[in-house]
């Protein structure tokens, strides 16, 4: 039962919170409290001791104060901020979080120049009929939250919960 939360929360509100990004502009709170509580709750009985949890909440903490300080400087959205540290939550100290982080950079420095490109050719994309939703077009945001979540599909196989959910399967 514990493996088949791990192996469906954390994909889950990433696919959730990328699309409504996608389409909205916005990634709901819900979503980044509901990331923070699963963990919570799913931790203890995948096996994390004290100590671990605790590094793992350390890691969200960290990653919450880069966050914050990109926020105030006006580079990152509250959102895009708040579903980071939810999901570094979910990886803690160790490489899997390394590589979520380079991941987001990457894939997010892509959906940005997509974004851009799209913007820039927006009426022939309307006028070709690509189906596109009208905030892609008019927002002077990007939907970080697309990067955030194909990072974590691509890093969270490879985090102490999914590796010790799958052993537990063998």
């Amino acid at each position: 039962m514990i493996e088949a939360l791990i192996f469906v929360i954390f994909p889950l509100c990433l696919a959730i919170s990328a699309c409504i990004d996608l389409l909205t502009m916005t990634i709901p709170n819900r979503v980044s409290v509901i990331l923070l509580a699963a963990f919570l709750i799913v931790a203890p009985f995948a096996g994390l001791g004290f100590a671990e949890i605790g590094l793992h909440l350390l890691a969200g903490l960290l990653v919450f104060a880069i966050c914050f300080g990109l926020f105030a400087a006006n580079v990152m959205g509250g959102g895009d901020a708040k579903l980071l540290t939810a999901a570094a939550v979910w990886f803690g100290f160790n490489s899997s979080l390394e590589m979520f982080m380079i991941y987001v950079g990457l894939i997010g420095g892509l959906v940005t120049v997509l974004v851009l490109m799209i913007r820039a050719h927006a009426n022939s994309a309307i006028a070709v009929g690509v189906p596109l939703p009208p905030s892609l077009f008019a927002a002077k945001k990007i939907p970080y939250g697309v990067a955030i979540g194909i990072a974590g599909f691509l890093a969270y196989p490879s985090s102490p919960l999914m590796v010790a959910a799958l052993h537990r399967l063998h």
